[in-house]
Formats: C-alpha cells, sequence, structure tokens
C-alpha cells in the first residue's frame, strides 16, 4: 500500500473539529474529489459504520465501500475500503493546548495489478500528495469557521 501522509495546526476546537469530520454529511465540503459518501445501513458513528464513495480524480472515478475499523471518540476515525478502489485512512486529532489542534492525515491506497493499475497508477500517483494537502486544508478552514 502507498501512503500519502500530511499535518497542519489549527486554532479550532479539538471536539468540533471531530465533529465535523465524523458527520458523514459534510464529508464532500472537505474531502477533494469526494462526490458521494452515503451511509449503508443505519449505522453513521463508530466501529463497523459503512459507507458508499465516490471520488473523481482527473477524468476517472474511483467507487469504494468503506468501513470504520477504528473510533475513538475526539481523537481518531480510520476508515478501510472493503470493496472496490482499496484505500486506508485515518484521521487524528491532537490537542496542543492554547487553543491549538493538530490534525494528521495519512492516506494509503493500493492499485489494482495489471496494465489497469498502470493505467491508473499513472493517473493517481502524482496527484495524491496535493489532493491529501488539499483536502487537510481545506477541513481546517471549514473547521474554522465552526468553532
Amino acid at each position: 500500500m502507498i501512503h500519502v501522509c500530511h499535518d497542519g495546526v489549527a486554532h479550532v476546537d479539538r471536539q468540533a473539529a471531530f465533529a465535523y469530520v465524523a458527520d458523514h454529511r459534510t464529508v464532500p465540503e472537505w474531502m477533494f474529489g469526494v462526490t458521494r459518501f452515503e451511509p449503508v445501513g443505519d449505522r453513521v458513528r463508530g466501529v463497523g459504520a459503512r459507507f458508499d464513495a465516490s471520488m473523481r480524480i482527473g477524468p476517472a472515478t474511483f467507487d469504494s465501500r468503506l468501513e470504520i475499523v477504528e473510533w475513538e471518540d475526539n481523537h481518531r476515525i480510520v476508515l478501510s475500503s472493503i470493496s472496490g478502489f482499496r484505500t486506508l485512512s485515518s484521521w487524528q486529532f491532537d490537542d496542543l493546548g492554547d487553543g491549538r489542534m493538530r490534525l494528521a492525515v495519512d492516506f494509503g491506497y493500493r492499485l489494482p495489478g495489471g496494465a489497469a493499475g498502470r493505467a491508473a497508477g499513472l493517473l493517481i500517483e502524482p496527484l495524491v500528495g496535493t489532493i491529501v494537502r488539499r483536502t487537510e486544508h481545506a477541513l481546517r478552514e471549514q473547521v474554522s469557521r465552526i468553532s
């Protein structure tokens, strides 16, 4: 799996930031390229919650079914794909004191093998770092508005 990590510090309330990220309805507002993030079933928070997601990267759209595999209130959320485009992403919120919070994002992905994987790699790999940085930046901006 290929991982891209990025973090940033913001003057926002950690609990407010976590609540915003934990609300599945806000994901398309801050996650660059996400066009769909819909719950599968009634559970929308905590370990075991599942979501169907679509991410547009350039001319391609990648679909995944994601499941929350780790959840620590006000601190950490980890999602793993269980079908479709293979991803593993974590969102960690650390209180730094003085009203500051660090948001650390780790986005991992695995491309399929063969010609399809090579073609997807040519499209995705140059963009993933930019996508993660833009996502983290957009998330800090959105959260700054609500806290």
